[in-house]
Order: C-alpha cells, then structure tokens, then sequence
C-alpha cells in the first residue's frame, strides 16, 4: 500500500457524517468513570498537562479540562476538532483544553505533557485497511505510539487502548465481520447515521493485538509497560486483568 496523507485517511468521510451523532453510541458512556482511572493511573493532578491521542469529538480531555487538567487533543478528523472547540467555547474552558487537526503518525511534541492517552481506538489501531503502510500492518500503528512516547516528559505516564485480538477470534461465530489472521485486521461493514438519522453504508478497518504484542511494542518504543488488563468501552473500566470477553485491551505503560 502506497503512504495515505491526512488528507486520505479512510476514516475522515466517515466522521464527516457522524459529526456530534459519534457520541450517541454506546462505546462513549461512561465518559467520567473512565476519566476517574485516566486521573488515577496517570498520576495526574490539576493544573497538569495532557495528550489526548485520536480524541474524536473531545469526550475525555473535556472532562479532564472540568477538573482542571490542561489538555490539547489531536485528531484527524476536523469536523471533530471543530465539535470538540465548539464545547469548550461553550463550557468556557478555552484556557484549559484546545483541539487541533493532526496525523496521529506525524505527531511532533517532543517531553510536553505529563500524560498521554489514546483511546477507544481514536488513532492507534485505525492504521489497517486503506491506511496501512506496509504488508503487515505494524509500521502506522508503531509510528503512533513512538510519537506518543516522544510527547511525554520523563517519567510521566501513558494510557493505551486497543481491540483485543482474543476477543476477536472467541466472538467470531456472532460477529459480522472479516478477520485477517496475518495483518490482525478486523474488516467490518455497517451502516452509519448522522445527527439526522440520515445513514450510509461505511467499512470499518480495526487493527487487533494481543497482550504480548502491546508490551513489546511499548518497550520498542521507549516505554516500561506496567500492566495490560481487559476492558471494554462505554461498559466496564474496573477489571483489574487479562479476559477474552472483553472488547479492549488497555496498555499502563511509563516512558524512562
């Protein structure tokens, strides 16, 4: 596969139409009790600073900016970055939180921010499909989390969401999808409606992972994983290991 541009990446028609329906799916419930563990496992407190890594419309660096954390977050989408800039002109926490347009892959902060986070699935593990930059399916999803490590101050920490390839392949039989076993590619197609109700018919490229290759990505990036454990988005934060029933995987991991 040929190097897709910001300009190209498949899933920037599909927030198009989206736009603020996004968050009437069921993934983005919850959003305070995740951002109670963001705010207990990366240590943070108010008045620092925070990456939000593939934020869509700004769900949890909003709620992180509400509790006085500074956020800037990221996303390839603009009509995202203009939703998430338009709720916090609302909710007058400008001074707090700013939303930008970039390429998860291209990501240039260099020991900024006291965290960095990336969830359900916002960027990293949207790189198969038409984003892929090599026969495998590794290199956008690595360039990913080098560019969040490089963003974090030392000894500062990074929260990592990610499809769980387990949960794939023990759900396979009730799950309307194709798998490829060699790129973890997760290819599904499904119908997807606007704030109107208007629908059109998207296909949908997940990258899945196991545990072990979370870990080892981590630490080829820089990083000392400190823990994996199963979750699922929208339904339960609070498991404290590792499952196959459970959508997502969360990465824990501390940059030297």
């Amino acid at each position: 596969m040929t190097s897709e541009s910001a300009e190209t990446h498949w899933f920037e028609p599909l927030a198009d139409h989206l736009q603020e329906a996004y968050l009437r799916y069921s993934f983005t419930r919850n959003t305070q009790q995740e951002v109670d563990h963001i705010v207990s496992h990366l240590l943070l407190k108010p008045g620092q600073r925070v990456l939000d890594v593939g934020c869509g419309p700004g769900r949890h660096s909003l709620e992180l900016a509400r509790r006085g954390i500074s956020c800037v977050g990221v996303d390839i989408s603009q009509r995202f970055v203009d939703l998430g800039n338009s709720s916090a002109a609302e909710e007058e926490l400008e001074g707090l939180v700013v939303f930008e347009r970039l390429d998860a892959r291209k990501l240039e902060f260099v020991e900024e921010f006291d965290g960095v986070i990336s969830l359900c699935e916002g960027a990293f593990g949207l790189q198969g499909g038409p984003a892929a930059l090599d026969p495998i399916n590794l290199v956008g999803d690595q360039s990913v989390i080098a560019g969040m490590t490089r963003a974090l101050k030392p000894g500062c920490r990074l929260l990592l969401a990610a499809f769980s390839a387990y949960f794939q392949i023990t759900h396979a039989d009730s799950d309307h999808s194709d798998f490829d076993l060699m790129t973890g590619t997760r290819h599904e197609v499904t119908e997807i409606k606007d704030p109107s109700g208007q629908e059109i018919r998207a296909d949908l490229w997940t990258t899945c992972f196991t545990p072990r290759e979370l870990w080892l990505m981590a630490q080829a990036a820089g990083l000392e994983p400190l823990t994996v454990r199963s979750v699922h988005s929208g339904e339960d934060w609070a498991a404290d290991s590792l499952d196959v029933d459970h959508a997502e995987l969360l990465l824990l991991a501390r940059r030297s």
